[in-house]
């Protein structure tokens, strides 16, 4: 499965599934290091990183949806003595959602619950990623839970681009 990269703009446009073609700009925003073949949903922020997760995760609880854990990188590396550009991964799912899921196949508790890593490049700009829940699909070999995929693909795509959006 090949990752998509979109910018905020065409997510709230609806052009969500969208593959960039080579002409797209968007294809030319990819962070280097990021490969296309990885499985990752990578959106571009137009908030620090700081504000994109607090987004999230109020849309998140807005939706009913349990928040398990927001781990801060740059803040656990500082506490280390290190350093680290902003980097903070939120952890989130439903029960509802995620158990038939592992139920097809427990393994998918590798990739569950569902985790959000807002991050900012060496050059400042801020990006959302994600697990591509199709490639979850593929990675799983899930066969008949393809209804709670299919509402994992929504919510994530209505979370994110909220989250990624300026107020």
């Amino acid at each position: 499965m090949i990752a998509k990269f979109v910018t905020a703009g065409v997510l709230a446009a609806g052009l969500v599934a969208c593959e960039p073609s080579a002409d797209d700009k968007a294809s030319e925003a990819i962070p280097m290091g990021i490969s296309q073949n990885t499985g990752i949903i990578t959106l571009t922020s137009a908030n620090s990183v700081d504000m994109t997760i607090d987004r999230m995760e109020a849309a998140i609880k807005a939706k009913g949806l349990r928040v398990f854990a927001r781990v801060d990188h740059q803040q656990n590396a500082k506490d280390m003595g290190l350093t680290m550009r902003p980097n903070t991964l939120l952890i989130f799912g439903s029960p509802k959602i995620g158990s038939p899921l592992m139920n097809e196949n427990p393994t998918m508790g590798l990739d569950l619950p569902v985790k959000a890593l807002a991050w900012q490049d060496e050059d400042g700009n801020v990006f959302l990623s994600y697990n591509d829940p199709a490639y979850l699909k593929d990675r799983h070999g899930i066969e008949k839970a393809t209804m709670p995929l299919e509402k994992m693909t929504k919510a994530l795509t209505g979370l994110t681009a909220h989250a990624t959006t300026k107020e």
